[in-house]
């Protein structure tokens, strides 16, 4: 799977969110669109992220940036978890645009002693039934995209292990550098 770097610039898909919306990407609508994408669906870790990232919403959208969330799982796990998010959350459960966008997975994933502190807050914090719900494996790494309208690659990053994505101040950073390039 190769990996997008920055400066690529990815083809137009259209896609439906768990919600049954149509989302075509890259957006003509917004000036940059973060695409993240997470592991399974009940990942105790990617929903304590996602729930941070929902709170500063209101910074995201102030920034021109439209927040899209990827899990591995089907739209039908994902609605207890992610139904209540205020933005995009797409299933991918044969992994397409995770092939497409080079998104891997690993051992590392949860071997990796910097993810157990977020696996424990987020499986204290679940506001779901089961933490480990799901498909597509637990082996899954997360990945950030920062896409403008045309479709580039303004950044990437590619998670080394489960609790390795951009916090809402990087994402804010990175559409900072973009817009200023």
């Amino acid at each position: 799977m190769p990996r997008m770097r920055a400066g690529e610039t990815i083809e137009t898909v259209e896609l439906e969110t768990i919600q049954g919306q149509r989302l075509v990407l890259p957006s003509r609508e917004h000036a940059l669109v973060h695409l993240q994408f997470r592991r399974f669906a009940g990942c105790p870790i990617c929903n304590l992220h996602l729930r941070s990232v929902a709170k500063r919403r209101h910074e995201l959208v102030a920034a021109g940036i439209r927040e899209v969330a990827f899990f591995h799982s089907t739209a039908e796990s994902m609605r207890p978890f992610q139904g209540d998010l205020p933005f995009d959350v797409v299933a991918d459960p044969d992994k397409t645009l995770y092939r497409r966008f080079g998104v891997e997975a690993s051992l590392k994933s949860v071997a990796d002693p910097r993810a157990w502190g977020g696996f424990l807050r987020g499986a204290l914090a679940s506001h779901a039934s089961s933490s480990t719900a799901g498909e597509g494996g637990h082996l899954g790494l997360p990945a950030d995209f920062l896409i403008d309208r045309a479709g580039r690659v303004l950044a990437c990053k590619y998670g080394t292990h489960a609790d390795d994505q951009w916090s809402v101040d990087e994402i804010l950073a990175h559409a900072r550098a973009g817009a200023a390039a």
